[in-house]
C-alpha cells in the first residue's frame, strides 16, 4: 500500500485534534518554520521539512510518558511515511528513545527543538517581547545563565550543532531568521512595527 503523504492542512489539523494547549501549537508552528528555513538553506523539501517541525511534538500533550512513541502508532495508522515518523522520533533520541538523528533533517530537529524553545524565553524577556530584534549575543548571555529557562536542554543543542559539523553562533542565528517569518503568528513580534 503506497504511504500518504500529508499536506500542510492535515497536519496542522493533526496537531490541533491532540494538542490544545497554545504554547505547544505556537512551537510546532515555530519549530515548522525553522525547519523550512533550514531546508531553504540546504536546498531540501520545505514541505516535507515543515509537516516534520510541525507534528514533532503531536504526543506530548496527550502522552507525556510516551512521547515520541505513541507518534508512531498514530501515524502509521494515518499511513505517514517511515521517514516522516523516524525523523519524528528521532528528536527524543537519548531523552526518551534510542533512535539516533541520522539524516540532515533528523540533526537540523534535534537541534533546533530546544533551541527555539531558549530563543522563546530570551525574546519574552526583551522589552520589545519580540524575535525582530534579537541577536544572536543575547542568547549566548542567556545561555550561560543555567537559572534562565532551565528546562531547555542545552547539551542537547550543543550535541546537535556537533552532529551536524555547525558553529552553534550559527545554529542560532538561522533559527531566529526562521522563528521571524512566523513572529506574529507565535506571538513574538512584539512591539516591533513592520
Amino acid at each position: 500500500m503506497e504511504k500518504h503523504i500529508p499536506t500542510r492542512q492535515e497536519a496542522f489539523e493533526l496537531l490541533k485534534e491532540y494538542n490544545k494547549g497554545e504554547s505547544l501549537i505556537h512551537h510546532g508552528l515555530a519549530v515548522e518554520a525553522v525547519m523550512v528555513h533550514f531546508a531553504e538553506l540546504f536546498g531540501e523539501d520545505k514541505n516535507k521539512w515543515g509537516i516534520i517541525g510541525l507534528v514533532h511534538d503531536l504526543d506530548y500533550e496527550m502522552y507525556p510518558d510516551k512521547h515520541c512513541i505513541k507518534v508512531k502508532e498514530i501515524l502509521t495508522e494515518r499511513n505517514w511515511p517511515e521517514d516522516y515518523i523516524r525523523a519524528i522520533q528521532s528528536h527524543g533520541w537519548d531523552i526518551c528513545v534510542d533512535i539516533k538523528p541520522e539524516e540532515r533533517m533528523e540533526k537540523v530537529l534535534y537541534t533546533i527543538d530546544e533551541l527555539t524553545g531558549l530563543i522563546t524565553a530570551t525574546a519574552l524577556l526583551r522589552p520589545s517581547k519580540s524575535v525582530m530584534d534579537l541577536e544572536v549575543k543575547s542568547v549566548k548571555k542567556k545561555w550561560k545563565q543555567k537559572s534562565f529557562a532551565a528546562g531547555v536542554d542545552r547539551e542537547t543543542i550543543k550535541r546537535g550543532a556537533e552532529l551536524l559539523g555547525m558553529d552553534l553562533d550559527f545554529m542560532i542565528e538561522e533559527t531566529i531568521k526562521g522563528m521571524r517569518d512566523v513572529a506574529g503568528e507565535i506571538n513574538l513580534k512584539g512591539s516591533i512595527e513592520e
